[in-house]
């Protein structure tokens, strides 16, 4: 893991990411989706690196002293060694730059092992989306991380 390395998202990172979305979702982002995202405003997007290949990102939007996380992803053959636990870290580490106060997202209620990353880092359950995701309309976990200092 001492040769991961966390690098701001560039647009010479795209089609990385997109493989990884294509890798990790159901109704992966479209590129367009994701260039968009470099201009928008509200956007906080990291990328992990090891040996110079893109293995993971996540992205969050910044509206006033709230931050909702977007995209955590990681290559699957990269899962397990502590990529998403960094992104989740250098997101929240972006809030207290920023004075974010709270940070939020949806997850499936089926994704478990992201459920236990999420409360590892303080979010805590506080309601559902009812046929949130459109692939199969499963619902979704919103959960907050309050308090952010």
């Amino acid at each position: 893991m001492n040769d991961l390395v966390v690098c701001p998202f560039e647009e010479k990172y795209i089609d990385s990411i997109l493989s990884i979305e294509e890798l990790s979702f159901k109704d992966p982002w479209s590129k367009d989706a994701m260039e968009r995202e470099l201009n928008n405003n509200f956007a906080r997007y990291v990328v992990v690196k090891q040996q110079n290949k893109v293995i993971g990102y996540g992205g969050m939007w910044i509206i006033l002293d709230e931050g909702h996380i977007t995209n955590i992803a990681v290559d699957p053959k990269y899962r397990c060694i502590g990529v998403g636990k960094l992104i989740l870290k250098s997101l929240i580490d972006i809030c207290k730059g920023e004075n974010v106060t709270s940070l939020t997202l949806e997850v499936r209620v089926s994704n478990i092992i992201a459920q236990n990353l999420y409360s590892k880092f303080g979010f805590i359950s506080e309601g559902i989306r009812k046929n949130y995701y459109a692939d199969n309309n499963e619902d979704a976990l919103i959960m907050w991380k309050r308090n952010i200092k």
